[in-house]
């Protein structure tokens, strides 16, 4: 199903009142040079274009419809634009699947009657096409017409008009609210707007994925086409997540999984709107940062310092001079300036543009990967901005004549006016709104880069739903160490007792200490039904007849000495992402520490390893006070084992509990202390 009519439209159909005539107004607002045509029940004009009475009495196919008519009437003319063999519709009608009740089937007979045809909505604002002037929109928007600019697409409409009517000089080639995503979702619009010569970045405001798999492609089709993505996620807190699945009924999903697919994909995620914007801006002109060093230049040591700890909360870096950088600007400045990075240049040559771009040439000469000039401009209506001014063209004097990238950041919005922005802009000099976005925007245009480099790209696991012909059962721990061994994870040598003196022998032929374990008992050291360390097959068969009332079969493991560390190595279920791994440390400082990480399927050896190491318990991997160094090596092959059997049974694993799994000294491997798995029995 092609969107290219509709994204770049020659005719559009009006249907409707006021929303339609909004569409209209914006679009001869933005000089849209297409066809326009109005259809109403009794007008003739509307802001004098022709008025039609129905899809049939148009003219042509057009290439774009906008129907804003009830939600009833909507599903007849979609169904009539679907037979006349239009390119697309936008749907503006509210109380389809987000309402429930009879929404739901409305909107399946919606789904019905737009046949072929693309369908952007229901309950959405459409699309504003700023490239072509086609404003498929039925409100008042802020945005301007570019050549070329980025494209945003959210799930919320309100967000999107509000993006609109940002004042910070990001160029906007399109904006696209996507509603309830009937049959154009967020993978659909990424692909889409990644494939268009005009757009140079993509930014997201989503409330969920509904289908990652699908994402994650979608993003490798924007990577490979250099077009960078950068995300604003809602739904970190509970209360945001529950109101965006009453507000649009989209899956929030779990925030860490999302987090994870972002670093999976190379998804650059931010955390305001403003720092959204600020990222853009950067990657739309800058693209991707290849490296964290800044180089950073005021007047001020007050602004300095504010920058240098903001810093503290990102990868970037002020790195030293060079010796040759130090010489070389020593060479521009005054005598009282002290040379370094940050650069205090002072106001010695503030109204002298040749000696301030002179300055920035040798110091941009150091070759950071952006420098900065922190600039607040004073207020155009009330004071005298010629001297700024003066600064600002050095700046773009210096960039010119450097291979560098160059921003110009005002610490305060409020002091980096629209028209400053983009005129800095139209040199290719990034305006950085505000420290902590201006950082956060630098900060996403990194992340971006680093991940383009990595070479570990796997395709995600699809998500399978849990079979349901069968009914689930828990595994007793026998079970549940006998399958983890057939996929490599080491387990104690054992055998199953129904009797004390059974036990006794079993014990022997083990070879003490052993560890004796009712079978089929949920928490078992709550209620008894562990014993550890027992030397005799007397203790064994004692430790069996204490046990008896719990259970009728017994688990006899030898006993394992020297564990360095413990963990936990989980196997968890998330709606939208499927099965999913979850590391932490383990033993009785599970539920103390919280300590875990999760991990998307599959995963890869370098993976699990770091994130392993990102632990709080990490340092008793390394040798804590004089302990053995734990083989992490031993334990990497462990859980790409567990990885491994949940691949092969994504679709019947509902529950995988390993805790601990016992970190033997470097060389002597790992086991399996415990084990429960909760699935469709394997045949």
């Amino acid at each position: 199903m092609s969107f290219s009519r509709v994204l770049q439209p020659r005719s559009i159909a009006v249907f409707g009142g006021r929303e339609a005539e909004e569409v209209i107004r914006q679009c001869d607002r933005m000089q849209y040079l297409g066809e326009i045509w109005p259809v109403h029940p009794s007008k003739t004009e509307i802001l004098g274009h022709k008025v039609y009475r129905s899809v049939e009495e148009l003219p042509g196919s057009p290439d774009a419809a906008y129907v804003a008519v009830n939600r009833h009437l909507s599903i007849d003319i979609v169904r009539a634009l679907a037979e006349r063999g239009a390119g697309g519709a936008v749907c503006f009608a509210t109380g389809y699947g987000e309402a429930g009740g009879e929404g739901v089937e409305l909107q399946r007979r919606l789904l019905e009657a737009s046949g072929d045809m693309p369908l952007l909505g229901p309950n959405c604002y459409g699309m504003l096409n700023y490239v072509d002037g086609a404003m498929l929109w039925p409100d008042q928007q802020g945005g301007s017409r570019v050549e070329r600019g980025v494209a945003i697409v959210t799930m919320s409409s309100n967000v999107a008009f509000n993006l609109t009517m940002q004042r910070r000089g990001l160029p906007v080639s399109y904006v696209l609210s996507l509603g309830n995503k009937l049959k154009f979702d967020l993978h659909d619009a990424i692909s889409t707007f990644a494939q268009q010569e005009r757009v140079s970045a993509i930014g997201l405001y989503i409330e969920g994925i509904s289908d990652p798999c699908a994402f994650e492609a979608a993003i490798a089709v924007a990577r490979k086409l250099g077009k960078p993505v950068v995300a604003l996620k809602s739904g970190r807190s509970a209360a945001a997540q529950k109101m965006a699945l009453s507000h649009t009924a989209s899956l929030s999903g779990s925030d860490e999984l999302m987090n994870l697919l972002f670093e999976r994909t190379g998804v650059a995620r931010v955390h305001s709107l403003e720092a959204l914007v600020e990222a853009l801006k950067v990657l739309h002109l800058c693209g991707p940062l290849s490296g964290n060093r800044l180089g950073v230049m005021s007047t001020s040591g007050g602004d300095l310092s504010l920058i240098g700890d903001a810093l503290e909360h990102t990868d970037l870096l002020m790195p030293a001079l060079s010796p040759e950088g130090t010489e070389r600007l020593a060479a521009t400045l005054h005598e009282r300036v002290v040379v370094g990075n940050p650069l205090d240049y002072q106001m010695f040559d503030w109204n002298d543009q040749p000696r301030m771009a002179e300055t920035i040439d040798a110091f941009m000469a150091d070759g950071f990967d952006m420098t900065i000039s922190l600039l607040d401009f004073p207020r155009a209506d009330l004071c005298d901005t010629a001297s700024w001014e003066i600064a600002e063209r050095a700046l773009v004097q210096a960039a010119q004549r450097c291979p560098g990238k160059a921003a110009v950041m005002a610490t305060l919005t409020d002091n980096m006016g629209e028209a400053v922005a983009q005129r800095l802009s139209a040199q290719g000099i990034v305006p950085l709104s505000g420290i902590d976005d201006g950082l956060a925007g630098l900060q996403a245009a990194l992340t971006v880069g680093r991940a383009w480099t990595r070479l570990d790209y796997q395709s995600l696991l699809k998500n399978q739903p849990l079979r349901r012909d069968a009914s689930l059962t828990l595994l007793d721990e026998a079970e549940s160490k006998q399958l983890l061994a057939y996929h490599g994870v080491p387990v104690p040598q054992s055998a199953i007792a129904h009797s004390s003196a059974e036990a006794a022998a079993v014990a022997e032929r083990l070879g003490f200490p052993v560890v004796v374990k009712a079978l089929g008992v949920a928490h078992k050291t709550d209620v008894g039904g562990v014993q550890l360390n027992l030397h005799s097959g007397q203790a064994v068969a004692a430790a069996v007849e204490q046990m008896s009332a719990l259970s009728s079969s017994f688990l006899i493991e030898k006993m394992i000495g020297g564990c360095v560390a413990e963990l936990i190595v989980g196997v968890a279920r998330d709606e939208q992402f499927g099965a999913y791994l979850v590391l932490g440390a383990g033993g009785i400082l599970v539920e103390l520490l919280k300590d875990s990480r999760s991990l998307l399927l599959p995963v890869t050896k370098p993976q699990v390893l770091e994130a392993l190491q990102s632990l709080k318990c990490a340092p008793l991997f390394a040798g804590f006070r004089g302990r053995p160094r734990a083989d992490l090596e031993a334990a990497a092959e462990a859980i790409l084992g567990i990885a491994e059997f949940v691949q092969e049974h994504a679709d019947a694993i509902a529950e995988l509990d390993i805790n601990p799994l016992m970190l033997l000294a470097e060389g002597r491997g790992v086991v399996a202390a415990d084990a429960l798995i909760r699935m469709v029995r394997p045949d």
